[in-house]
């Protein structure tokens, strides 16, 4: 039997790269996974690099999808995205991390991108 859970984040991974691809982000990777931890999608915009947590959730009674995402969560991307850039011989390029929170409404699912997060 399939794992629902992965599934669900599958699609909504999916849809955060479409709605990127669709403004003109090069998406460069997906579901990058080190023993540090994961980045759901890594893309580019411009010169910036962007590392892409993508938070779904099917309604919004227990909270928005966006307030899942942890000042340590984004410690640890912020940790495995200067990994990535250094693998790569890039750790002096531009990067910064987004949240693409998806309410999941299968019919018309809303899609909310913040920019930049964690940085004042």
């Amino acid at each position: 039997m399939p794992d629902v859970r992965r599934l669900f984040g599958n699609r909504g991974e999916d849809r955060a790269a479409a709605f990127l691809k669709a403004l003109g982000y090069k998406i460069l990777a997906r579901q990058f996974n080190t023993r540090f931890g994961e980045i759901d999608l890594i893309a580019q915009d411009g010169d910036e690099i962007v590392f892409v947590e993508v938070k779904a959730r099917r309604s919004v009674d227990f909270g928005y999808p966006e307030e899942s995402v942890t000042k340590k969560k984004l410690e640890k991307i912020e940790r495995v995205g200067e990994w990535y850039l250094k693998q790569r011989n890039l750790e002096y390029a531009p990067f910064r991390i987004d949240v693409i929170a998806i309410e999941d409404d299968l019919l018309q699912p809303k899609i909310h991108h913040i920019k930049a997060v964690g940085e004042s």
